[in-house]
């Protein structure tokens, strides 16, 4: 990297760190949704020095319910706030990186908060790096990428609380990065069992970071058989290949199914039958169906996957303005118009490998749309943030949406000053951070 590459980046990251970290001590204490259950979580490993297990009563709807219409007032947390434990079937990762920060700390929330912050630091560094492997000459591309992850307000909003989002982002962001690179570099009269191994143990590590992280085994699977298809693998290297990646994956996630399945039985080795028999009185789809109708409870659920995904704050309750949405919406269509200009113009100079690059980004996003639907089969959570696992390769489609219009400009320095102006635009995003933070946020849930 060069050192303006260098101030580009580390200028992204400071922002977006000056911004996470108003939201860690600014946003009201428990107004991150899920948050009492992730702390309670981290509290147990820090105060017994074993993983909980998911257990009858860890969940009640009322005294939830209770506690947000009351903001989250410790007068209202009465003797019961600690018994708010139904994340406790969570993969253990995040929270055993996190214990020693709640013991340190004597179980700070704001510290706690900061240090997840800091983890989502990664995710815009890697969110840069993946984009750098695949397109290195355009560096705009992959600089507009960071800045669309670390600026989304959501998406602040969520890595600036305590849960498992951030890392598992991270791992996530790690795992397409080494497959990229991977997937970039010719291999025919190279060792491959490295780069293999080093694939298989960040999958390994997101198997027991978060559930939504799986989505990665489908990433992974289908960045192997395309560098198997491109440098014509025998079946024999294929299978190797396989190994390499299964073995380090299997060693950390078999350990969690053992211990999931003593615990909860066959075949729940990830806890969620027991999630699902425990969360009574949460909203299912299918009640909504029955009483609004199919078309009706499908359009709320797109509206507010929209609406959250950008930007809907405390436990769903904190809105934007409508005309915000409006004008979200249309940067939306601009994008997707763009997109196609892009394509057009410029799908004939994209390499082998850049395609193969390109069909794994389309591959992680697709999956976490298929991954909020399935969720939304069962459970009404028609939440934006369900997405973000897949937000690397949202945010590069969104930045390719904008250099299709930019690549309209004629004029060399005019079209080079148009696609940096993307970079620049994403910036817009901070000011919103912050005004919705001071705005809405504050002055709402507090």
């Amino acid at each position: 990297m060069t050192r303006r590459d260098t101030g580009v980046l580390g200028a992204i990251v400071v922002v977006y760190l000056i911004i996470a970290a108003l939201y860690a001590i600014k946003t009201p204490a428990w107004q991150v949704p899920d948050e009492p259950a992730h702390y309670n979580y981290i509290a147990q490993v820090a105060t017994n020095g074993a993983i909980p297990s998911l257990q009858m009563g860890d969940w009640n709807q009322g005294y939830l319910e209770s506690l947000k219409a009351q903001k989250f007032a410790p007068s209202a947390f009465g003797s019961q706030f600690g018994t708010i434990r139904y994340e406790d079937h969570q993969p253990p990762l995040f929270y055993l990186l996190e214990a020693p920060v709640f013991a340190l700390s004597n179980g700070n929330l704001t510290i706690m908060r900061l240090f997840s912050a800091l983890i989502g630091a990664g995710v815009v560094i890697v969110a840069y790096f993946a984009v750098r492997t695949l397109f290195p000459a355009q560096l705009f591309l992959a600089f507009a990428t960071a800045a669309f992850v670390a600026l989304l307000p959501q998406h602040v909003a969520m890595m600036a609380g305590v849960d498992n989002d951030s890392l598992a982002e991270l791992i996530i962001g790690l795992t397409v990065l080494a497959c990229l690179r991977f997937t970039m570099t010719d291999t025919r009269t190279q060792p491959i069992g490295r780069r293999l191994a080093l694939i298989g143990l960040l999958l390994g590590l997101a198997l027991i970071t978060k559930a939504t992280a799986y989505l990665l085994i489908g990433v992974v699977g289908v960045a192997l058989l395309l560098k198997a298809r491109r440098e014509d693998w025998t079946l024999r290297r294929l299978i190797n290949g396989a190994l390499w990646i299964g073995l380090p994956a299997l060693i950390f996630g078999g350990a969690w199914w053992l211990h999931d399945i003593q615990i909860y039985g066959w075949p729940d080795f990830l806890g969620l039958r027991r999630h699902d028999s425990i969360v009574i009185g949460q909203t299912r789809t299918a009640e909504l169906i029955a009483q609004h109708g199919l078309g009706s409870t499908l359009a709320d659920a797109l509206q507010t996957t929209f609406h959250s995904f950008w930007g809907q704050f405390g436990w769903m309750g904190v809105p934007l303005p409508e005309n915000f949405y409006a004008i979200l919406a249309l940067f939306s269509l601009v994008v997707l118009i763009g997109a196609v200009l892009a394509w057009v113009r410029f799908r004939s100079r994209i390499t082998a490998g850049q395609r193969d690059g390109l069909l794994i980004l389309s591959v992680l996003a697709l999956l976490a749309v298929a991954e909020i639907v399935y969720y939304n089969l069962g459970f009404a959570q028609a939440q934006g943030r369900y997405l973000y696992p897949g937000l690397l390769a949202i945010a590069f489609f969104v930045v390719v949406g904008l250099m299709g219009w930019a690549s309209l400009i004629r004029g060399h320095r005019a079209s080079q000053a148009a696609r940096w102006a993307i970079v620049a635009v994403m910036f817009a995003f901070a000011a919103l951070d912050v005004y919705a933070l001071y705005r809405f946020i504050v002055p709402i849930l507090s």
